[in-house]
């Protein structure tokens, strides 16, 4: 066993579908991970938005320690005490009801989709069953979900789609009325576009969108697996907005890195998932609950999501008037700790660059960086992340 775990490693017998991969991790701590090599790396990224607490935060590795020696799994086919106990924190937390739990994001959103033709057609009785999404949106990649994103990046080779799904542009409420019929059974969007440029939703329109749900009897589904657990400084970007949607996804932040997803809904949509109508082996299971109900823990006790509106000025303010009037900068765009900074080129180069200087940052489409550091970074380090990217940027435009 030993042998099979310390053995050489590559790349050779991994599909190629995540591309390059330069930088090989073996240890995590903070706002900060380690290569092979022992060199530090600054991480301005949290795992694509998942480590709200950092690299291995110690509390929820101890909540998980403890439980791996009692119990890992059992199946949905019993009780699981920590599952119960995640769902009621859950809906304390969101103002929501009710929770069914997932792996990932895709497996959340799935559960949504599901949750709206299931609740349309076997509890108020009407045959619906198309969602309404919007352009440059990111639902996942299940077959269902990439249909569901608005990119037609993500849906290249995999044709045919999945029928039920009508994609148009966000923004526009004359477009979304008229693009509702007596098939539509829900609309589902993201308060604020992560992979599709970190774009945040106008409030008028958002609130104007939640209307026509209701005035149309349809469920109104918000996809919070990036913005949700503290992101944007509130629990949920909902709470931001002052919406009560019936159904919203997370995952991604949830468990600290542990696969957990989570699709929460109103009590009026319950019954919706009737026993035998949905499930999930792993989905639930203890060690995963163990890792929600940890990092919930730890972020209310480190008053965390005061951190995120603390630095969230701070972040905003020196990125426009410290990149303002540079060639090709365009905006800077997000919410909390979730920042787009638009160019009018292509930034892979600057993200190789940044690289270099031992600082990680993501793409958000090609001519979007995005930042989404640890909820818990500290200013001095946020300082230092934007000292070598601001840096970077500079270096990057000169050549």
């Amino acid at each position: 066993m030993k042998d099979i775990m310390m053995g050489a490693s590559s790349t050779e017998q991994l599909f190629p579908n995540y591309g390059e991969r330069a930088l090989k991790f073996v240890r995590g701590e903070g706002s900060y991970l380690y290569d092979e090599l022992g060199v530090k790396y600054l991480d301005l990224t949290a795992g694509i938005g998942v480590c709200q607490l950092g690299h291995a935060p110690a509390a929820v590795k101890a909540a998980l320690v403890e439980q791996l020696d009692k119990l890992w799994h059992t199946s949905n086919l019993h009780r699981i005490e920590p599952q119960e106990r995640l769902a009621a924190k859950l809906a304390e937390i969101t103002g929501l009801d009710c929770a069914f739990f997932a792996n990932s994001g895709a497996e959340a959103n799935e559960a949504a989709i599901k949750l709206a033709r299931r609740y349309q057609q076997r509890v108020r009785g009407e045959d619906r069953y198309e969602i309404i999404t919007f352009k440059k949106s990111f639902h996942g990649r299940t077959l269902a979900t990439l249909t569901a994103t608005g990119q037609e990046k993500v849906q290249d080779g995999f044709a045919p789609l999945p029928a039920g799904f009508v994609t148009i542009a966000a923004g526009d409420l004359e477009l979304l009325e008229a693009t509702i019929s007596d098939k539509t059974a829900a609309i589902m969007f993201e308060l604020i576009q992560g992979e599709g440029g970190v774009i945040p939703m106008e409030d008028a329109w958002v609130h104007g969108a939640a209307r026509l749900a209701k005035d149309h009897g349809l469920l109104l589904i918000v996809d919070e697996v990036q913005t949700g657990m503290g992101r944007t400084g509130e629990w949920l970007a909902c709470h931001g907005y002052g919406l009560e949607p019936d159904v919203v996804t997370l995952a991604k932040g949830l468990g600290s890195g542990f696969p957990v997803g989570a699709m929460l809904a109103k009590g009026t949509v319950r019954d919706a998932l009737a026993p035998g109508s949905h499930g999930s082996t792993f989905g639930g299971n203890h060690l995963a609950m163990t890792a929600g109900l940890a990092t919930i823990a730890a972020l209310e006790e480190g008053d965390v999501l005061a951190n995120v509106r603390r630095l969230e000025p701070y972040l905003f303010d020196r990125l426009r008037s410290e990149l303002a009037g540079l060639d090709d900068f365009v905006a800077v765009s997000g919410k909390g700790l979730m920042v787009g900074i638009t160019f009018a080129k292509p930034v892979a180069d600057l993200v190789k660059i940044c690289r270099d200087k031992q600082l990680l940052v993501l793409v958000a489409g090609p001519n979007v960086i995005r930042l989404l550091p640890p909820l818990n970074i500290t200013e001095s380090e946020l300082a230092s992340g934007l000292d070598i990217l601001i840096e970077g940027v500079k270096e990057w435009l000169i050549k």
